[in-house]
């Protein structure tokens, strides 16, 4: 049976493009990028010419709440660390350090922003990473339910 016979819908064609991911479909699986959206984020930040660092963070770089000058107006810094976190979802490398820039959030300082920028740098140089699906044959997809909860 197929869903179209249940349910009512339309066929839009193949997916290119959704919430703000890009979607390429192969014969070997699917490759999920986020390039238009970095491409934003650099241009909102003003870093689309910025040079690119190769690292996302110093190796033995130390930084605490209590470090640099308190930022007026944190809002920049939240929005570029939820930013970050958004991109987690097809650029796994980026999760530790959105993860830890994001402790700083309550109060930011000019040194945690200057690190955000940093890792928004390392991401400039690598706006064509995303994540791959392979394609793969003999999944078998198992459910379970509790009737003992059903009344």
């Amino acid at each position: 049976m197929e869903m179209q016979d249940v349910f009512e819908m339309s066929d839009l064609g193949i997916m290119n493009y959704f919430l703000g991911m890009e979607i390429y479909q192969f014969s070997l699986g699917i490759f999920i990028s986020q390039r238009k959206y970095v491409v934003h984020i650099l241009k909102d930040f003003k870093l689309e010419s910025c040079k690119e660092v190769a690292t996302l963070l110093a190796q033995n770089e130390k930084i605490s709440k209590n470090d640099g000058e308190k930022l007026e107006e944190p809002s920049a810094y939240r929005s570029l660390i939820g930013s970050l976190l958004y991109l987690i979802a097809t650029r796994l490398d980026l999760m530790f350090p959105a993860g830890f820039l994001s402790r700083f959030m309550s109060s930011p300082s000019n040194v945690h922003m200057g690190v955000a920028k940093s890792v928004l740098k390392y991401v400039r140089g690598t706006t064509n990473l995303g994540i791959w699906y392979l394609k793969t044959r003999g999944i078998k997809l198992d459910g379970y339910a509790n009737t003992l909860l059903q009344k």
